[in-house]
């Protein structure tokens, strides 16, 4: 395995804006409310959508690799309210992700995030032993849109989530 430098990336609290270039933040809103821009936006027209829960142990917070997903959006949120860490970086014609691009989020567990087609997406990663996640996709997605992007391969880095 190549060796690496650890670029640390500070995590910011998620909004609606800051996270708009890669998703949705999606909060609850009133029984009966209409559908509205608040909701999330979802493109799950190219398959059979599954919605399964995901547990997921521990992996620290350190990563190289970064994945999207182009034929889907792609729902995330806890259980049980954990707070969880999510690092992004926005859709583009590109194989990678531009390294400037990408940006760490704190989510907490009231809410979930809808990843925008394309959106160059690593973790969830958290603190906690185990945390299970609602996850919404293609029955398929992690078979056959499933493009990843390893850094310590092509740049000799991997990013460290801190704060």
């Amino acid at each position: 395995m190549p060796t690496s430098v650890v670029r640390q990336l500070v995590v910011q609290p998620i909004s609606a804006e800051a996270f708009q270039p890669f998703g949705q933040v999606i909060f609850a809103s009133p029984d009966g409310a209409r559908f509205c821009p608040d909701d999330a936006q979802l493109c799950l027209d190219r398959g059979i959508p599954r919605f399964y829960i995901m547990r997921l142990h521990q992996r620290g917070r350190q990563f190289s690799r970064i994945t999207r997903h182009r034929q889907c959006t792609q729902c995330l949120g806890s259980l049980e309210g954990k707070d969880w860490l999510i690092a992004v970086a926005p859709p583009s014609e590109l194989d990678q992700p531009e390294l400037e691009a990408i940006a760490a989020f704190h989510i907490p567990g009231t809410c979930f995030i809808k990843l925008n087609l394309g959106t160059w997406h690593a973790g969830p990663y958290f603190d906690q032993d185990t945390v299970d996640f609602y996850n919404l996709e293609l029955s398929d997605t992690n078979l056959i849109d499933h493009q990843t992007h390893d850094f310590r391969q092509s740049h000799g880095i991997q990013f460290e989530l801190v704060g």
